[in-house]
């Protein structure tokens, strides 16, 4: 349980995978403009990170190892993340039509959002369990939740703000977002402290 939690934390804390592995920044730095299509947008990665795991993860173990196939990961991987987001794109396009219209393009870029692939790619490359895996997707998910909703903050903040000129629009949002990043470094004693060290 245990070694459970201590995966969990570091996923959404320590690893971060939108402020520590630079993973996912297209929708970080696109969707972050407005706190729903934020909030929305992760639920949806979330959602796309915990099921394309638990589909890869089997197809990996069951077929692509068995076979001697496993250098064929990435691709089927992207298929399966595709054929995903292709099914929550219909979700919300029919029960959930302003979040849809909100997302606009930035949904079908969940397809490739490197940020789910990476997931599910690190999964393997961890030597994690199924549950385990499971348990970093969901962490990697609320992660980039977190990520995102506090992004949203911090440009609500910076839209309010009078600045020189040549710092207006994304040069101003990207020295947010690395000092964002730069805060989240903090977190590495967290896990330390969990360990007993």
């Amino acid at each position: 349980m245990k070694e459970m939690v201590i995966i969990l934390f570091s996923a959404i804390l320590v690893n971060n995978f939108v402020l520590v592995k630079f993973l996912g920044i297209c929708p970080f730095l696109g969707v972050s403009k407005k706190l729903d299509s934020a909030v929305g947008m992760s639920i949806a990665v979330i959602f796309v990170m915990v099921l394309s795991t638990a589909v890869t993860y089997p197809i990996y173990m069951g077929l692509l190892v068995p076979l001697g196939i496993e250098y064929l990961q990435t691709i089927v991987f992207i298929l399966v993340i595709a054929a995903l987001v292709q099914l929550v794109e219909t979700t919300l396009k029919k029960n959930m039509p302003a979040l849809y219209k909100s997302l606009g393009v930035y949904l079908p870029l969940i397809t490739t959002n490197c940020a789910v692939l990476g997931v599910t790619i690190l999964n393997i490359d961890e030597s994690y369990t199924f549950i385990q895996s499971l348990v970093n997707s969901f962490g990697a998910g609320v992660g980039f939740l977190l990520a995102m909703v506090l992004f949203a903050g911090v440009r609500q903040r910076i839209e309010s703000n009078n600045f020189p000129a040549a710092f207006k629009g994304i040069p101003a949002t990207l020295i947010a977002a690395s000092i964002v990043s730069l805060s989240f470094m903090g977190f590495a004693g967290v896990i330390d402290g969990l360990l007993g060290l």
